[in-house]
């Protein structure tokens, strides 16, 4: 069962578009069955999936905290065959007091997630809070791979080089010698100087795993997402569509990173 993360400690760059659209894309293209498991304190990957994540009676707040809480009892079903929801909400802001006594603290969502796999679930895609501490330390022991989304503004390789410091710390210090960043997606992608220069740095940086497709704007994304419909439900045609789709493919599918991005890139975005 592979369980991908998406992980940036900078918010706004993407990441729970990203992550929902690839659970979503794994599910109509390659016919899996997926599990999206939000751990953001603003539900957006629930909401993204039309759920009113403020009125369920219980989250993955419930499933990390209490015993009696059974993964079946907090997974929905998306409108989406093969793909459900583990949501978060704001409780998840008080996971770090709860666990604080805990010596295998960080190990909680791993080991709750482990009927997982005998549920018959394929893959596992996890969207991280925007910070890096034990949520996110959590994500990280329960993944075995792991996407950074990455907006192309200034302060992006700031961000990108704190969460590659995380992964290899946690790969150490948590026995997960397999663990490490597959694929780094740039996003916000506009035709400028700085936007070239940046994808430069990151090529530089990150020659093996470089998406590449970058996420440009398009309107049709956030209008799905304002509808509480994925990419594929509400404009599958789009141009937006067909980037989310590139980029789910290379993730999945190991397509080689960069070879050359040329007039690749500027074709999609």
């Amino acid at each position: 069962m592979r369980r991908i993360a998406f992980i940036n400690e900078k918010g706004g760059t993407c990441k729970t578009t990203l992550a929902v659209n690839t659970a979503a894309w794994l599910a109509r293209e390659r016919g899996l069955k997926v599990l999206l498991v939000d751990l953001d304190t603003q539900g957006h990957a629930g909401k993204s999936l039309g759920l009113d994540v403020r009125t369920l009676p219980r989250n993955i707040f419930h499933l990390l905290t209490d015993p009696a809480v059974r993964l079946e009892d907090v997974v929905r079903p998306s409108a989406l065959e093969g793909l459900s929801v583990l949501p978060a909400y704001k409780e998840m802001a008080d996971f770090p007091l709860a666990v604080a006594q805990d010596e295998r603290r960080a190990h909680r969502l791993a080991e709750r997630l482990a009927p997982a796999e005998a549920a018959g679930y394929d893959v596992v895609v996890f969207d991280a809070p925007p910070s890096m501490g034990i949520t996110t330390r959590n994500i990280l022991v329960a993944a075995t791979e792991v996407v950074v989304p990455v907006g192309l503004t200034y302060f992006a390789l700031d961000g990108c080089a704190e969460v590659a410091d995380t992964v290899r710390q946690v790969a150490e210090s948590e026995g997960r010698p397999g663990l490490r960043i597959t694929k780094v997606v740039p996003t916000l992608y506009r035709r400028t100087a700085l936007a070239t220069a940046i994808l430069e740095r990151l090529e530089s940086y990150f020659p093996d795993a470089l998406a590449a497709t970058p996420l440009g704007y398009n309107v049709k994304v956030d209008e799905a997402q304002s509808h509480g419909k994925t990419i594929w439900e509400y404009a599958p045609s789009s141009t937006g569509a067909r980037m989310l789709a590139a980029i789910a493919a290379e993730i999945y599918d190991g397509v080689p990173a960069r070879a050359k991005r040329g007039k690749k890139a500027s074709r999609v975005a």
